[in-house]
């Protein structure tokens, strides 16, 4: 396994704007990424913070006891307890099989990055990855992307949840999960890696009741030696550590949506699209039903809050009961959470994707509203597996990973077909074409000059006509293909493997493919390399 950098473009304008210091980064965040001194600064300024460390310590501890512990998740959730101690932290959603490969890459990104700061800082820094357990978009979660028919097809767990259930509450149950996990594991094909590889995810299976933990118990096996410490946003016991912070937010609900608002004002003047969908009235919390598990949108209304859609109603004196004796009712969205996590934790940097920059930068007015300062972006680690084959095909095809990875291979294959297609069939179509359109148009100028009934079975005739050359034409075109069908079978190994339907490969394919293929040693050889935070998209030969 080997690791080279190369530079490519960013998909998001905004982020690119960011990465390459295009505007001034104070309009957006509180700190600027080209400056040399940020993680100093932000660490002095987290010293003088204070925060619920010993209630934090013991609730991860009492959450990763369902885990296997290590001596490094042991020796982090005590250094966690120190006042000297900060984070690295992000987030993702419970993807099943732990989700897109991206997933994977941020894990890496988030230990790779308190390693590096910890040597340069001689502070304790810690790893730590939060789990978006109160999400309830099961849609993003349940699937992964396998090989069907030649091409990348969803494959769906087969769960039906009728409200909006917070990810940690799906269940997953075992036979069920199981059969899925067989039929998804066979289309990766049988290498001496496979029957290993089931039976142990199916004893993971067995010891998971809900989607996150499965999802945690995969993340902590892969990662558990280097310290992850992980934590569930919708773990009750955590919402009882931030019934205070909750309190707040209900408090300063108003000014919040205001304070948004402003700032998505300037950077749409700025020429940036807005990021975070939000209603003038929005609470910007979720109510959670026990009873249903049904998660709504509170708005401001007046008198007090409401369900978006008329689910619930409260007086404020009462939502802020609920954040006193209840939170674990209340959830955050996609602006409290980002208030919520640096509530809680001394977060020396936040690593983020692509489309997480641009919305964080609409909510830097929020955390000076608390008197907060948001950490310092870090973008997550961009990574494309480059299998030896495929290296293989691209050499044979004469094409450049940074082309596929930034455009794919269609303009390649379109090249690559007229330079075989035969010149004197495109001639001799193009000629009988022409003439009997030309010819048609004669017999219709006169067929209606002498019955302009005849007008509409012309004119379906000639689009007759037409779809009949085309198809001919089509099937012409097919027989070529079927000719060079081992080259076209090259093409589509590249895109598929490297860009799958049009998106980089990180966000289709998940890592079993590569665990089945390469051996389950393969999280760990990557953590072995030397990663270097240059914002250089990282190509991993395996």
């Amino acid at each position: 396994m080997e690791m080279k950098d190369l530079a490519l473009p960013s998909l998001n304008r905004f982020a690119s704007d960011y990465l390459q210091n295009r505007f001034e980064a104070e309009d957006y965040f509180h700190y600027d990424l080209s400056k040399p001194d940020i993680y100093l600064n932000r660490y002095e300024e987290l010293m003088n913070r204070s925060f619920s460390r010993d209630e934090l310590s013991d609730y991860i501890q009492q959450y990763m006891s369902r885990l296997s512990f290590s001596e490094a998740v042991k020796g982090n959730i005590e250094r966690l307890r120190r006042d000297d101690s900060v984070v690295v932290i992000g987030g993702q959603q419970a993807g099943l099989l732990s989700g897109p490969l991206y997933t994977i890459h941020k894990v890496i990104s988030i230990i790779k990055l308190a390693e590096e700061q910890e040597k340069k800082l001689g502070q304790p820094v810690i790893p730590v990855f939060w789990i978006a357990g109160e999400d309830h978009d099961l849609a993003e979660v349940n699937h992964v992307y396998v090989m069907k028919n030649g091409k990348p097809d969803k494959k769906t767990y087969p769960s039906y949840q009728p409200y909006k259930t917070m990810v940690s509450d799906v269940e997953l149950e075992t036979e069920k999960a199981e059969k899925w996990l067989e039929e998804i594991i066979e289309t990766y094909g049988e290498t001496e890696f496979t029957n290993k590889l089931l039976i142990d995810m199916k004893e993971t299976i067995k010891r998971s009741n809900t989607f996150v933990d499965f999802f945690a118990e995969l993340i902590h096996e892969w990662f558990k030696e280097y310290g992850l410490l992980l934590v569930d946003a919708g773990d009750p016991d955590l919402r009882r550590i931030e019934k205070t912070y909750f309190e707040s937010m209900v408090n300063e609900s108003g000014r919040i949506a205001e304070v948004v608002e402003e700032q998505q004002s300037f950077m749409h003047a700025k020429g940036y699209a807005k990021m975070i969908e939000m209603d003038k009235q929005a609470a910007n919390l979720f109510y959670y039903d026990p009873e249903k598990k049904d998660r709504c949108l509170l708005e401001r209304v007046e008198g007090g809050f409401s369900g978006k859609n008329g689910e619930v109603s409260f007086t404020g004196d009462e939502l802020l009961q609920i954040a006193r004796n209840h939170p674990e009712r209340l959830s955050n969205n996609v602006i409290t959470r980002p208030l919520m996590q640096e509530m809680l934790f001394p977060v020396l940097a936040f690593v983020s994707g692509p489309g997480e920059i641009a919305y964080w930068a609409e909510l830097k007015n929020v955390f000076e509203l608390f008197s907060m300062k948001m950490p310092p972006i870090i973008p997550r680690l961009n990574i494309t597996l480059v299998e030896r084959s495929i290296q293989s095909d691209l050499e044979e095809m004469e094409l450049s990973l940074e082309t596929v990875l930034t455009e794919g291979i269609a303009n390649a294959v379109e090249s690559y077909l007229d330079s075989v297609k035969d010149e004197t069939i495109d001639t001799l179509f193009g000629t009988l074409k022409s003439q009997l359109e030309e010819n048609h148009e004669k017999l219709f100028v006169h067929a209606v000059s002498l019955d302009r009934g005849l007008e509409p079975m012309l004119n379906k005739n000639i689009e007759f006509i037409q779809k009949q050359l085309n198809f001919m034409y089509g099937k012409i075109g097919d027989r070529t293909k079927e000719r060079h069908s081992v080259i076209l079978k090259k093409y589509d190994r590249i895109a598929n493997s490297l860009y799958p339907l049009e998106s980089p490969q990180e966000r289709i394919w998940n890592v079993f493919y590569y665990l089945n293929q390469y051996g389950p040693e393969l999280v760990r050889d990557m953590m072995k390399l030397d990663y270097r935070f240059n914002n250089q998209h990282k190509l991993i030969f395996i």
